[in-house]
């Protein structure tokens, strides 16, 4: 029988003075709970909801509160199973950790490089967007170019340390929490003028004559992709503060539920006012609906901070977050030995930063006119990631540690094994087909990693 304490113990060791040869240098807990709560919040975005607004109105039939409280829901249970891996796992390699050690050395390596293309890919497509966004308000300068600068700001601001990087964070989302209340107060103006719906009704919510649960479920699945990138908060677990273990659950979990709470009032506000409302482009519903509800004044100001702000501090968490997965594989030998290194002076795992800065730079540049493609590309790898978990935690908990707590070790890794399941079967068959082909080039890898004897865990 496998107690939690000797869980807590060997995750230690995992992050520890054991590996002290490996990586001379460690990473500083430096980290609190505001500052996890930025970060999270800096990766998934306030925006989020603005952008995919239009995809979600036509897909549930206008009912687009309902599909993103049931977006909250189903993200909950991948929520709480970091919450329950974290405090007992503090590893920066996230997912990676947590399989190595529930599941064996080869599922966790196949979990590290699953959630490695999700992580490197995203970067990727934030590149893209905004070098879309920006080449449309400055439309003398390449796209090239602009997700070369954006690549290049990332690195640096990154390099100085992650307090920098949380001081930047906590900036953003302030000012996008900001606007974002600003943009609702002058659309429920805009309501009440006659707008709309002409006032706050219950409609987004539920309405008998439009509700059918497959457009409900289409528009869910959709919604869901606005909350991932909260999980990312579990790579910084080893630079927390005094090693409280449970801030990283705790931030993980808040992280979610004001992400739900604000992307539901989003919906409920704008779904009144996109009643009777003709969209022209579903990517722009929220800059067409702001400047015919609100004035061009609120449209452009949203595209600049769009392209500028939201995109900019998007990057930086997920590019600090692949330089930790790729430092704890790299600690653990399941990855060249250089991407431990830390940073003497910044404490930071520099060479994984300089290296998925360049891979996902590469991808940007030569998919930044088919950023359709790269879209159906990046949720494969998050996705087949939280199932690794989801079966960690009933392996280590309820098999191994024979735990009794049914809800958190039993019932809700098996909701999230049914809920991620139910969104990876509504994946587009490019999506499925790359990401099975990057499944198929980690296998053979992690048995190479096995016959080299390279699979053993740091125990």
């Amino acid at each position: 029988m496998v107690s939690l304490e000797d869980t807590r113990t060997r995750g230690e060791s995992i992050s520890g003075n054991d590996t002290a040869e490996a990586a001379p240098a460690t990473l500083r807990r430096t980290l609190t709970y505001r500052d996890l709560l930025a970060y999270g919040l800096a990766y998934v975005s306030p925006f989020a909801p603005l952008s995919t607004i239009g995809y979600v109105w036509r897909a549930s039939d206008g009912l687009i509160v309902l599909a993103y409280v049931l977006g909250a829901a189903c993200m909950y249970f991948t929520a709480r199973s970091y919450a329950t891996m974290s405090e007992v796992l503090p590893n920066a390699g996230s997912v990676y950790g947590f399989a190595r050690q529930a599941l064996g050395p080869l599922p966790g390596f196949l979990a590290g490089w699953m959630i490695l293309l999700d992580y490197l890919l995203i970067p990727a497509y934030i590149y893209v967007v905004i070098a879309v966004a920006m080449g449309t308000l400055v439309p003398q300068l390449d796209r090239g170019l602009w997700i070369v600068l954006l690549a290049i700001a990332t690195l640096g601001i990154n390099w100085f340390g992650i307090a920098v990087t949380s001081r930047v964070n906590l900036l953003s989302v302030t000012v996008q929490i900001g606007f974002v209340l600003l943009l609702l107060a002058c659309s429920v103006v805009a309501l009440y003028s006659g707008r709309g719906n002409g006032a706050l009704t219950l409609r987004p919510l539920f309405s008998p004559g439009v509700f059918h649960l497959h457009d409900i479920f289409t528009a869910t699945s959709i919604c869901v992709m606005s909350f991932l990138g909260f999980d990312a908060i579990s790579t910084l677990a080893e630079e927390v503060k005094d090693g409280n273990t449970r801030l990283v659950g705790r931030a993980i979990v808040s992280v979610l539920i004001l992400s739900g709470v604000l992307f539901a009032l989003v919906a409920w506000v704008l779904g009144n006012l996109l009643a009777g409302f003709k969209i022209h482009d579903l990517a722009a519903a929220s800059y067409e609906l702001a400047a015919w509800s609100v004035g061009a004044w609120a449209s452009i100001t949203l595209a600049w901070l769009s392209a500028a702000l939201v995109g900019f501090t998007n990057a930086l968490p997920m590019q600090a977050g692949v330089a930790r997965v790729l430092y704890a594989m790299g600690r653990d030998l399941q990855l060249p030995r250089v991407f431990a290194r830390v940073h003497a002076r910044y404490g930071t795992p520099y060479v994984g930063m300089i290296v998925s800065t360049a891979l996902s730079l590469a991808v940007a540049l030569e998919m930044r006119f088919r950023m359709g493609e790269l879209v159906s590309m990046v949720n494969f790898g998050a996705l087949s990631g939280f199932l690794l978990l989801h079966v960690s935690v009933l392996r280590l908990f309820w098999f191994k540690g024979r735990s009794r707590r049914w809800f958190v070790h039993l019932l809700v890794p098996l909701v999230g094994i049914i809920v991620v399941v139910a969104v990876l079967s509504g994946l587009s068959s490019l999506a499925m087909s790359l990401g099975l082909g990057w499944l198929a080039a980690g296998l053979l890898y992690g048995i190479a990693l096995r016959r080299a004897n390279r699979d053993r865990l740091a125990i």
